[in-house]
Parts: C-alpha cells; sequence; structure tokens
C-alpha cells in the first residue's frame, strides 16, 4: 500500500520554488536554470566531470513564445534538446576504447563537419517526436476506431482512446524500470529531486541534507507527461469521432494546444502547497514512484555538483556552500 500513497507533508515542507530543472542521464544529471546549464558525470575512474555553459532561451529572443499556453511546447521541445545534448554528453565517457565510427558516421562528418553533433541531436529529438506521436497519440486513436461499429458515441470512443493511451504509457514506463541500466537513470532521477528539494528548502547543498528529501517532485517531467495524456482526453473530446484523416489532423494541430495547457497546470502546481495542486499532481507524483529510486550518497554528490554548476553561474555572489 506504500506504493499507493505520497505524504504532501515530504513533498511541501519549508518550500521556496526556484527557477531550476533537471534530467537524469548516463551515470550522471543536468541542471537546467533559467540562462545556464549544469552537467555533472561520475567517470569511470570515480571523478565527478562538470561541464556548465550559458543558454539564451528562445522566449528571450521571441517574447510572445514565452505567453502562457505558448511557452509549453516551446519548454518541452527546449528540454527534448538540451536533454539530448546531455545525454550525448554523458555516454562519451562510457564509449569503448576501441569503438570505430561507422561508414555513417564518417559520411555524416564529412558532409556536415563541426555541425555534425548538432545535426546528429536536432534529428534524434525530431524521430522521437515522430515514434512517441505514433505510439502515444496515433495508435490509440487506431486501436478504438476497430470497436466503431460497436460503440456509436464519440465521447465514449474518447474516453477509450485516452484509457489505451493511458495504459500504453504505463506499460512502457514499468517495462523499462525493469532494465538495470534504466534503474541506474532512475537512481539518478531520485538524486535530482532530493538535490532540488534541498535547494528549495534554503538549505546547505551536502549529501547529508538531501538524503533526507523525498525523491518525489510536483514539476517532474514525468507529471507533466501524465497530465498530457489526461488533458488530451478532454480536448480531443471536443472534435467528436471523425473520419480518420481528421482524426489524424486534430491529433496533431492540437498537440501545442494540449502541451501548452499541461505546462501551465504542471507549473501551478510546481509552485502551489495548496491542497488543491497536491490533488491534481498526486497522479504524477504516484507515477514518480516508478520512474524515481533512491539514489546513494556518491549519487548525491552528482546531483549537487550539478545544481551548484547553476548556481555558479546564475548567482555568482551568492554563497554555494
Amino acid at each position: 500500500m506504500g506504493k499507493l500513497k505520497v505524504d504532501r507533508s515530504k513533498i511541501y515542507q519549508k518550500v521556496e520554488p526556484k527557477n531550476v530543472g533537471g534530467q537524469a542521464i548516463i551515470e550522471g544529471v543536468m541542471m537546467k536554470g533559467k540562462n545556464s546549464v549544469s552537467v555533472a558525470v561520475r567517470k569511470p575512474d570515480g571523478e565527478i566531470e562538470v561541464d556548465k555553459r550559458k543558454i539564451t532561451p528562445v522566449t528571450e529572443k521571441y517574447k510572445f513564445l514565452g505567453l502562457p499556453f505558448f511557452r509549453g511546447s516551446v519548454a518541452l521541445i527546449e528540454a527534448m534538446i538540451i536533454g539530448t545534448k546531455a545525454l550525448m554528453y554523458s555516454a562519451k565517457f562510457y564509449e569503448e576504447e576501441d569503438y570505430e565510427p561507422s561508414k555513417f558516421d564518417k559520411f555524416l562528418e564529412k558532409i556536415f563537419k563541426d555541425k555534425v553533433e548538432d545535426v546528429i541531436i536536432y534529428f534524434s529529438v525530431f524521430i522521437s517526436l515522430l515514434i512517441s506521436i505514433g505510439i502515444f497519440m496515433l495508435g490509440p486513436s487506431f486501436i478504438t476506431n476497430l470497436l466503431k461499429s460497436k460503440i456509436n458515441n464519440a465521447i465514449g470512443l474518447n474516453l477509450i482512446e485516452g484509457l489505451i493511451r493511458v495504459i500504453i504509457f504505463l506499460i512502457y514506463i514499468f517495462s523499462v524500470s525493469k532494465l538495470k541500466d534504466i534503474k541506474r537513470v532512475f537512481e539518478y532521477h531520485g538524486a535530482e529531486h532530493k538535490t532540488i528539494h534541498c535547494y528549495e528548502n534554503n538549505e546547505e547543498l551536502t549529501v547529508d541534507n538531501a538524503r533526507k528529501y523525498t525523491t518525489l517532485h510536483p514539476r517532474c517531467g514525468t507529471s507533466f507527461l501524465f497530465t498530457v495524456m489526461i488533458i488530451s482526453i478532454l480536448v480531443f473530446s471536443l472534435f467528436g469521432w471523425p473520419n480518420p484523416l481528421l482524426r489524424f489532423i486534430s491529433r496533431i494541430v492540437m498537440l501545442p494546444v494540449i502541451a501548452g495547457i499541461s505546462y501551465e497546470i504542471n507549473r501551478y502546481t510546481g509552485k502551489s502547497q495548496s491542497k488543491f495542486a497536491f490533488i491534481v499532481s498526486y497522479p504524477g507524483l504516484l507515477l514518480q514512484k516508478i520512474t524515481t529510486n533512491e539514489p546513494d550518497d556518491s549519487q548525491l554528490e552528482v546531483g549537487i555538483a550539478a545544481l551548484k554548476g547553476v548556481i555558479e553561474e546564475e548567482e555568482p555572489n551568492v554563497d554555494k556552500h
């Protein structure tokens, strides 16, 4: 039963929400602030390597993209790009010593030269989006359409489609959580959350202080994705159950709207300490019991190193402890 309970008092303590988020990577943690990114990786020799760099959010160049309901899609794409870059960076430390680039890798390097890594990153994000849309958006719609002859009710069909989407998502999350390497990543995910909790509670960033916090966090990307699943049911229900082509178009066109609404909900629940916000975020917090594991002290050290990197870039005059 413990798996189905979330202690609200552990989620919200003397919390002061900060403008920082993160992602677990291969033997490391990426932390992102408003204008900087810090990646900390535990190398095979045991040393922690920290890479810090400044970033310029696209919302600073194009102010309208920072408006409510616009910023959700922008934040999702930026998170995918930054996360993929961090993942590729961490993977470099664990490549085989005798690794030889493939002919395709050499071909790409010849064509794109020093831009080849950026090309791979953007292509990877594009493919990830296509696969996600195919599996989690179009797939459930296709499966549900097989029931159209038996269920002559648009709302009912949309509810079934949404339920299938959630089930597929849960099966996927549960399945990958059983993989040995992913378990390690989920431990670093827990370290990321504990470290951020420590920071938001204005405590010194030490392993002892971070250890006592929960691995669950209301602003987590896992919660955001689950919110997307639920909001999609409500939004798609407004379009009835048209023919397959129109349904395909509506699913694609409305994705930015769904992402925008979900982002605003996640943003609200991440800042508010009200009971209502906790109730709204509860399903996502439960899901984090699968996507986060309890980290060991060495993993907390990596999370702390990553967060300190962001603080050093964005708050240079603040005591980093």
